[in-house]
């Protein structure tokens, strides 16, 4: 298994500058793909709406802002017994980064 210190962490902020939750990951796309499955899952994928999301890299100043989306698809035929029927499916589409002037 590879060893944590890859792992970066990256706080959603919300527009009012608050942040709410932080999610790990070895790039910001990887951390900003699991913000978007927590957000309220479309019934398809074209029926999905981007939502803009803002992960602040924690101990920098960059802010990497994304367009992410969710949505209900049926699991796999060879899905362990474990798994639900339908699962929550997530995709995101880099907008560009901002660098703060203070933390």
């Amino acid at each position: 298994m590879a060893p944590d210190q890859d792992k970066r962490n990256f706080a959603l902020r919300e527009s009012d500058g608050t942040e709410s939750s932080v999610f790990s990951g070895s790039t910001p796309r990887q951390a900003a793909l699991k913000a978007a499955r927590r957000l309220d899952p479309a019934p398809s994928e074209d029926a999905a709406q981007p939502t803009e999301l803002r992960l602040r890299e924690k101990g920098t100043k960059k802010i990497h802002i994304y367009d992410g989306w969710a949505w209900r698809e049926g699991a796999p035929d060879d899905k362990p017994d474990w798994m639900p029927d339908e699962i929550t499916k997530g995709n995101v589409s880099k907008q560009g980064v901002e660098h703060l002037d203070e933390i």
